[in-house]
């Protein structure tokens, strides 16, 4: 899968690029259903919100095989790498929950702040890849981004360690004012399966849920190779020390996957 030119103009330009419904609904019902069943299980893995929700599932691939697929899924490998011009490997794979009524905030932060000072990145040359597994609205804490906010470069942050139970490197908010005023806010939604990248050095964030309506995504990781980690103080199911690049699956892995048992039954 690669990226048209105008695609790609407008991720330079905005930091950011949104695919819609790039999933089949039966790849992401497959995918949400082995999503419920980890968050259900008592892993190290799995963070919670201070309700005891589930915030957040990390390195599901390492123990899930539809999260193991979707982890070398080609629909998300293969645009990173043209993006990067070399090969990729899984720095964090995890998969968020805002859960129904109880969904905390993330607040406002850039990702590269994080992978640098808790993990050693020599630069912003790793990326998120988001794929949605419920339906994103504008009502169910959907992600916020300010375009163009990754030509701020690394700014300053705050370590904030009591405002969730998720420590994070945020943002003041003269700074978030600041860039807001120059790039304003978008927050990408649509059905299950939508694919969303956004650079590494983009400011984000998102709001609590309050509705009925849960919002699942999972976030892919991928770094450049030449820029593997240095000095990581996070745990290995957080910051992984596997730097070899990804070997991506076949494009229909998943849905075959998401198929097997209904083929057996027949």
């Amino acid at each position: 899968m690669k990226l048209s030119q105008e695609q790609l103009e407008f991720f330079h330009r905005e930091g950011w690029l949104f695919l819609p419904e790039l999933f089949s609904q039966e790849e992401v019902d497959l995918l949400a259903r082995e999503a419920v069943a980890i968050y259900d299980a008592n892993r190290p893995e799995v963070w919670r919100e201070k309700s005891g929700a589930p915030r957040t599932a990390f390195a599901a691939h390492l123990y899930n095989e539809a999260f193991r697929i979707l982890g070398a899924h080609p629909r998300m490998i293969e645009p990173v790498e043209q993006l990067f011009g070399e090969p990729v490997y899984m720095h964090q794979f995890k998969i968020n929950a805002k859960s129904a009524f109880t969904g905390d905030v993330w607040q406002w932060h850039q990702d590269y702040g994080t992978w640098k000072r808790d993990d050693g990145m020599p630069e912003p040359r790793a990326m998120n890849i988001a794929i949605f597994l419920d339906e994103v609205m504008p009502i169910n804490g959907p992600l916020m981004l300010v375009p163009r906010s990754q030509n701020a470069g690394d700014l300053e942050a705050s370590h904030d360690l009591a405002t969730t139970s998720y420590p994070l490197w945020t943002l003041d908010e003269d700074t978030v004012t600041r860039l807001v005023k120059q790039g304003g806010i978008v927050a990408p939604t649509g059905k299950g399966g939508g694919m969303l990248m956004f650079h590494g050095n983009l400011v984000h964030g998102s709001s609590g849920n309050i509705t009925p309506y849960p919002r699942k995504i999972v976030y892919l990781t991928l770094n450049a190779v030449s820029n593997y980690i240095r000095t990581p103080t996070r745990p290995e199911y957080i910051a992984h020390r596997d730097f070899a690049p990804i070997k991506t699956v076949d494009d229909d892995a998943l849905l075959r996957l998401a198929r097997a048992p209904r083929q057996a039954a027949e």
